[in-house]
Parts: structure tokens; sequence; C-alpha cells
């Protein structure tokens, strides 16, 4: 019998992580049961609250005292909201996450729960995944960390982490496949129609410019290219425009952005031709020339490089005017 443990982190959490995950594990164990076996998962809710009430308070949880859970096999971090706060809120829970580890505990954490997991120092020198759109505070918070925010799901040293949002799904899947096998895992997919081939989130990321880094040299040169994006971009030429070496300029522009110069513009071009294929009907031809690329190839690989699938794919998610109109 494994024990598992999903927590309830102080502060607001998402609910739909922590009721999701306790049926997804309760439906598969009860088939596994069903087609002639023992009970494989013991289940249970615990925190340091009696209860936590959420989503403006038309929810309540009421989770067993987590002091009464002396050893669990898996352990599981909902996403939670998060803030400056979060982690020094919940100091006794990270503490206690981190000894369940160190005690033989897997550890599964979906979204900003990453934050708590993180906060354990356990994920150290290991992959993770969280959120795209909190890559840049996750950085910040825990260099040491291997932030991978193209991965929906990450496993390392019985360490598991997801993507964002309803993403979670796909994790606990992974999970149902990993203690009770494939067969059960499909069931679970069927049931709750979850698609259990999903293994990115990079089609959902939206680049932000990040421009709260205070380097105005940089910011100029984040304002000339989202300017001039149908344009040929020297970054020789646009160094010299702003007074200062290529070398200090790349190394500026690292530093300010966390991408290269030839990336952050690979970037800010993809994300206008998404845009411009989520709207209107547009060729994919059209949108490509209006980004500034003239090699259809060149366009498709880096299309794909940042979103995972190709431009047409794209479209056809998310463009279904354009693509009736075909």
């Amino acid at each position: 019998m494994k024990h598992v443990t999903i927590v309830v982190p102080k502060g607001e959490v998402n609910l739909s992580s922590i009721t999701g995950s306790f049926e997804i594990l309760s439906q598969a164990n009860a088939y596994w049961q069903r087609i002639g076996n023992e009970s494989m998962m013991d289940i249970r809710i615990a925190g340091f609250m009696s209860e936590i009430k959420l989503d403006a308070g038309f929810f309540s949880v009421y989770p067993m005292n987590i002091n009464d859970v002396k050893k669990t096999d898996l352990l599981v971090i909902p996403s939670v909201s998060y803030d400056s706060h979060v982690m020094e809120d919940n100091a006794e829970l990270i503490t206690w996450i981190s000894a369940q580890y160190k005690a033989g505990a897997e550890v599964a954490s979906m979204c900003s729960g990453a934050f708590l997991l993180a906060a354990t120092g356990l994920l150290d020198g290991k992959s993770c995944s969280t959120h795209w759109n909190l890559s840049a505070d996750f950085k910040r918070l825990f260099p040491n960390v291997h932030l991978h925010t193209d991965k929906l799901i990450t496993s390392e040293k019985g360490i598991y982490t997801n993507g964002g949002g309803y993403s979670f799904l796909n994790l606990i899947l992974f999970l149902v496949e990993k203690y009770f096998g494939r067969e059960i895992a499909v069931y679970c997919s069927k049931i709750f129609q979850i698609d259990i081939e999903r293994s990115s989130q990079s089609p959902f990321h939206i680049f932000q410019t990040q421009k709260n880094h205070g380097d105005d040299l940089i910011s100029q040169a984040q304002t000339y290219i989202e300017h001039n994006l149908g344009e040929k971009i020297s970054f020789e030429d646009l160094a010299v425009k702003l007074a200062t070496s290529r070398r200090n300029f790349d190394r500026r522009f690292i530093k300010a952005t966390g991408n290269t110069p030839v990336e952050y513009l690979q970037r800010v071009k993809v994300e206008a031709a998404k845009n411009a294929l989520e709207k209107g009907r547009k060729s994919v031809f059209e949108v490509m020339t209006e980004v500034g690329y003239s090699d259809d190839k060149a366009f498709r690989e880096v299309f794909k490089k940042i979103t995972g699938i190709s431009p047409l794919e794209y479209r056809a998610k998310y463009n279904k005017v354009a693509v009736l109109a075909d």
C-alpha cells in the first residue's frame, strides 16, 4: 500500500489541483481494484490548518493534521497563488516536505507549487518546470535550479514537476502510469478526457518583453527591435547607434533580458507571428513576410523551436475562422 499525501499550503491555493489530484488517483485505485488487485493507494489531504477557505470563501478544505502523517510514499504540492509571502507563510510545510523526501518519499509539485518545493533546496542542480509566466521570479529566487518552462513535466530522482494551470492533470496521469501502469493511465485519460500525449507547454507561452530591468540603453534597443520587426536589423549598427561596443551591448542585453539580442529578436518576431496567425485570414507566408522573414524554412524552424509546433499547426489550433475559409 502506497501512502499518498496531498498537502494544503497556507494562502490562496488552486482548489482544482487538490480535488483533481484526489479524484484521478482515487479513480485509478478503484479501477485497479475492479480488475482484481488489492488497493494500491491510501490517499490523504493534509495541512497545518484545520480549515482553509479558498476562492473568496466560497469553498473550504478540511485537511487532516499533517503532524499525524509520520511517513508518506508520495506527496503532492498543489498550485498556489504566488506572492512574496507564500514561502515565509509555509516555512513549516517546506521543512516537512524536505524531511519526507529525505525519509524516502517522492515529491510532485504543480505549477507554482514549485516555489515551495524549490525553497526546500531539493531542486538545486535538478530540472524543474513551472508556469512560463513565473519564470523570471523563479530564476531570480532559485538560480541553482535548471528551469525548463518548455517542458510540461520533469522527472528527476523521485521529484516531479509540471508547467502551468490545468496541466497538473498530465502530471497526475504521469504518476498514475508510474504507479499503476500504462493501461490504468489510458483508462483515466479516457474517463477524464485528458490528452495523455501532451509533452510541452511551449505553444501556450506568451512572450513578455522584460522591461523591468532598469537599463535604459537596453530598453531603447528593445523598443527599436519591436518597432522594426519587418526590417533587417544589424546589432552591430544598433550598438553604434546607442554609442556602445557590440561586446558591451550583448553583455548588458543578456543581463537585462535573459536572452541574447538574436534570441530576443526571434522571440518578438514569433510572438508577433502568433498574434497574426490567431486573427484574421492571413496566410502563413503573409505573416512570415510581415515579421521580416524571407526564408520559409528558417521561419518554420525558428517558430517550431520556440512554440513546439509549426506555423500551420499553430494557425489550425488557434484560428478556426481562417482554417474554415481555406
